[in-house]
């Protein structure tokens, strides 16, 4: 079996710096939380606060959000935070594509994950 050697630096997740970040993902976003996009329109308010060493606070669904991380890796920028209510934790993630996040919830205490995406409003 060939040793595979050490992982170049550049290839690892780093934080982003504060300017990239909050060009990128900081501020207010609209989140579209329809199950079907055929469904009537159901969108709740996300903010979010990315720090020089990639720390992400803000409030998502009228929650504090809590141990937030952003970052960049293989070309996209990414941001995973958990927020949670008297039902349990839910766990949030979402990546930028064309100047739109796309992501997912899962909610333990509910037991369902959700595909969401959102926009700047």
């Amino acid at each position: 079996m060939k040793a595979l050697g050490l992982i170049p630096l550049a290839l690892i997740a780093a934080p982003l710096s504060a300017q990239d970040a909050a060009s990128a993902m900081a501020g207010e976003w609209l989140v579209d939380l329809r199950l079907s996009l055929e469904d009537d329109e159901y969108t709740q308010v996300m903010v979010l606060d990315v720090a020089e060493d990639g720390g992400v606070t803000g409030t998502f669904y009228q929650a504090e959000i809590e141990d937030g991380h952003a970052g960049t890796a293989q070309e996209r920028t990414c941001v995973s935070f958990r927020t949670s209510d008297g039902s349990g934790n839910y766990h949030h993630s979402a990546c930028l594509v064309d100047g739109k996040m796309i992501g997912q919830t899962w909610a333990e205490g509910r037991e369902f994950v959700l595909p969401w995406t959102a926009e700047r409003p």
